[in-house]
């Protein structure tokens, strides 16, 4: 007689196994990659595909790819494929722009919004991305203008952008993205303000931001009805400009960044959202202002 399972418990670890820091800036703009292993372990560097750029953004698509895109005043995007290889430029598609965010929703499709784009300011449009990777032209935004925001997926099948900067306040405010894609409009702010953080999931169906502002370490998780938390203390090292990326099915991790001094160093989170104090001899090349997205 075989256990009859229950539909629900699809389980909070279905997320993507793996991951991949890309991008990014070391005093001159790059392309490599670093693969994150299921357990959490960071590769050291893969040659670049694409053009190099920083201020760029990244999310999953298709159940088990993720895609780079837009950056440094361009909407050129990069594919990952379910092995995490990276491909040559798509042409863009879209307002160019950075410090853009991007997450999934719907369960296979990713959103683009929000950044900075030149000689205008702040903006609000999105792009979405179908399940084959394919981006869309803009959808008007919603919801204050900002750049220097992060986003992650939570509810299985939701997205939430949050935090950034307007100059001159920092925001605290939050704007959900509902699994059609459609961006609601702004939710007041909890926690510290702030730009140059970072976002992704964990524990199957929920989120975290983290760090960015004034060199901080504080992180905010995010419940799976797009409930955002008060802050909580800090863990590692304080920095900026770093990324992050699920991994392991139901685990986070933060990585990369700016304390001063162009850094490498990793933050892994637990499946109930803890965050570890600084991975020891994490590999890859020191950078900031790069991306990262699950895929597999």
């Amino acid at each position: 007689m075989f256990p009859i399972i229950p539909a629900a418990s699809a389980a909070a670890d279905s997320g993507n196994q793996e991951g991949i820091f890309g991008f990014g800036y070391n005093g001159g703009n790059v392309s490599m990659t670093n693969l994150v292993s299921n357990a959490g372990v960071v590769a050291s560097d893969t040659a670049g595909v694409g053009t190099a750029r920083k201020h760029l953004a990244a999310c999953e698509f298709g159940g088990d790819q993720g895609i780079f895109g837009f950056g440094e005043g361009t909407a050129i995007t990069n594919l990952v494929s379910n092995t995490g290889v990276v491909a040559t430029d798509t042409a863009g598609v879209g307002t160019a722009r950075q410090e853009v965010a991007a997450c999934s929703y719907g369960e296979d499709k990713g959103i683009f919004s929000f950044g900075y784009v030149g000689g205008t300011g702040p903006v609000s449009m999105s792009n979405l991305v179908s399940n084959a990777g394919v981006v869309a032209t803009d959808t008007a935004g919603v919801g204050s203008a900002r750049s220097q925001l992060a986003a992650c997926e939570y509810g299985g099948d939701k997205g939430i952008f949050g935090y950034g900067e307007k100059a001159p306040p920092m925001w605290s405010i939050t704007n959900l993205v509902s699994n059609a894609g459609v961006v609601s409009s702004d939710v007041a702010g909890v926690g510290t303000g702030r730009g140059y953080l970072a976002a992704c999931g964990y524990g199957g169906d929920k989120g975290i931001f983290g760090f960015g502002g004034s060199y901080v370490s504080i992180t905010n998780l995010v419940s799976n009805t797009g409930v955002v938390a008060t802050d909580t203390a800090g863990v590692g090292t304080a920095r900026i400009s770093l990324a992050a990326t699920q991994y392991g099915g139901d685990k986070g991790i933060f990585g990369y960044g700016w304390t001063g001094s162009y850094v490498s160093i990793t933050n892994l989170v637990s499946n109930a959202g803890v965050v570890a104090s600084d991975q020891a001899a994490t590999t890859g090349e020191a950078r900031k202002n790069l991306a990262a997205c699950s895929f597999n």
